[in-house]
């Protein structure tokens, strides 16, 4: 089946009203992934239908997210499953992804993720933003990680691939698919949009010039295997090379909120970079009511008191009638949609 057909944008708007449904708990373990390019082994998850019982654990838990329930260790289930990589955004990490992966196990996948170094919760650098390709590179070592693993490899359809980012890990999905960054463009989107791109704002905060960037930003950071990308929010979208995206395998995107709750400088939408309409054959789906962080975890009652005597960005609020647990269900049947599964 052809899930993108060429020339075609489909533009949805989803309406987060439905709840999300319970589901058996999927198999979970960290891995420890080489990653000659960087320092020291990635930190990874992996998220998969399990063939036996072991016990629960808690993964993503902490004072402000309630994170979600997995059990560890069993063998996988028996068949070939789909790969799905996860790349998180700025900031973020991929155990708070979990309610992502574990719908998407729900529906017959496997899906694994990386702790991208400098730009996880704790450690994140504005001098990462524009180490792109390291992430790509990320997402390449563990495609061959799994790929390589006697417990994972002969359960992977290596044929179905797909890497889904989110926020800066949307923009990094869109690298490892062949998109390519034009300098010269986030020099201009820097300038035009100044503090409302985040991006751009927090790499100012780091003393980084947005017009002395480093030319491996500009690289080709294709990572081959890749059969689809899945963009949420991405990043930089106003400044990819648009002939680069003409390179790119299968696409969808997903818009996190509407014109109103969505300032131009993220929304990939005709009010913004138009990314969707720009990449042949993409797909595009809106989220709505929600806006970027809605794609963050489920937050714990007293999550908003604690961000808020911390400094920190209100990542817990939801636009007026949002609700974060059927925004999930939501993008959930939506990826499902979208990836036949």
């Amino acid at each position: 089946m052809k899930l993108f057909p060429a020339a075609l944008l489909l533009t949805t708007v989803i309406s987060a009203t439905t709840p999300a449904i319970a589901e058996p708990l999927p198999g979970f373990d960290w891995l420890a992934v080489d990653a000659p390019h960087r320092p020291r082994p990635l930190a990874a998850a992996v998220w998969y239908p399990a063939g036996a019982e072991t016990y629960p654990a808690a993964i993503g838990a902490d004072a402000v997210f309630a994170g979600t329930m997995v059990q560890m260790g069993p063998a996988v289930a028996p068949g070939t499953y789909p790969l799905i990589i996860l790349s998180h955004g700025s900031g973020g990490n991929i155990a708070n992804l979990g309610w992502l992966a574990e719908g998407l196990v729900a529906q017959g996948a496997i899906v694994a993720g990386v702790n991208h170094p400098g730009a996880t919760s704790g450690d994140s650098s504005p001098r990462q933003i524009p180490r792109v390709i390291d992430r790509t590179q990320d997402i390449a070592a563990l495609l061959a990680a799994l790929t390589a693993d006697p417990a994972f490899a002969g359960a992977i359809d290596q044929g179905q691939v797909t890497t889904i980012g989110f926020s800066l890990g949307g923009a990094t999905v869109l690298a490892a698919g062949g998109a390519q960054f034009d300098l010269s463009a986030i020099a201009r989107y820097c300038d035009s949009f100044g503090d409302d791109a985040s991006e751009c704002r927090f790499m100012a905060r780091g003393g980084i010039d947005p017009h002395a960037l480093p030319p491996e930003m500009a690289a080709d950071m294709t990572v081959k295997g890749i059969s689809r990308v899945i963009a949420v929010d991405p990043s930089f979208s106003h400044t990819f090379v648009p002939a680069s995206l003409n390179r790119l395998p299968p696409a969808h995107l997903i818009r996190m909120g509407t014109q109103e709750v969505i300032p131009p400088a993220r929304d990939i939408g005709p009010s913004g970079s138009n990314l969707a309409a720009r990449i042949p054959g993409a797909t595009l789906t809106t989220i709505a009511p929600a806006w970027h962080f809605s794609f963050l975890g489920l937050c714990l009652p007293t999550a908003g008191a604690i961000l808020e005597a911390a400094g920190e960005d209100p990542i817990c609020d939801d636009p007026a009638g949002a609700d974060r647990a059927a925004v999930h269900a939501q993008v959930i049947a939506d990826l499902v949609m979208a990836l036949g599964l």
